[in-house]
């Protein structure tokens, strides 16, 4: 029988999947060996093209304060989101789908390192440069990353996991959905601690045939 699939949609640029890595880190640890965890690049941002507003950086800032009260995470607001920031999320998504073609082991390794780079060091992670240096520094080749990333079949797949977002019914990250040969069953749509999920994750496991609906 296939091994379970545990879809985790959630996007680099997402201040809530951030707060969520430490609990998904957890979960994948914890279950290794009864269910793979499947990263999907959800779409936060995709090819937006204007400058951050004054209004839309307060709201950003406001929800960066409110995931460092509930989860913890380190946030740099000090210099974050500067005049003429355009917060497209698009490159951030396929760099970690570009990362995940060429060494499949470091996709989740390079997915936190983009999200650390975003929101404590206020490093520009729609640049390519950026993107290519950081998985320069889980020993990716820069040119062969940079050629891949740059590819058409690079934005072909980063679409094809923004449709399998829409297909799921994911409206916002992070997202959680368990899935065996018979049915699929939410886990979380939106942050959740580690204990909550868990205890969802074994009675989906336990179950003779999965939980039913989505």
């Amino acid at each position: 029988m296939p091994q379970p699939i545990l879809w985790y949609f959630a996007d680099p640029m997402c201040s809530w999947c951030w707060g969520f890595t430490p609990v998904i880190e957890q979960i994948k640890q914890h279950y290794d060996d009864r269910l793979k965890v499947a990263l999907v690049m959800g779409g936060l941002r995709p090819g937006t093209t204007e400058s951050v507003t004054l209004a839309l950086r307060e709201d950003l800032l406001h929800h960066w304060d409110a995931v460092q009260r509930m989860s913890g995470a380190e946030f740099r607001t000090e210099g974050a989101l500067p005049d003429g920031f355009v917060y497209d999320t698009e490159p951030a998504a396929r760099a970690v789908i570009t990362v995940g073609g060429i060494n499949p082991v470091v996709t989740f390794l390079y997915y936190k390192s983009v999200q650390a780079a975003f929101y404590t060091q206020n490093v520009d992670i729609t640049q390519t440069n950026e993107l290519t240096q950081l998985a320069h520094n889980l020993g990716i080749d820069p040119q062969q990353f940079r050629k891949e990333f740059e590819s058409e079949d690079a934005r072909q797949k980063t679409r094809q996991h923004f449709a399998q977002t829409r297909a799921y019914g994911v409206q916002g990250f992070p997202t959680l959905i368990a899935e065996n040969t018979t049915a699929k069953r939410v886990v979380t749509r939106g942050y959740g601690n580690y204990a909550d999920l868990r205890k969802t994750i074994d009675d989906w496991l336990s179950s003779e045939s999965g939980m039913n609906g989505c």
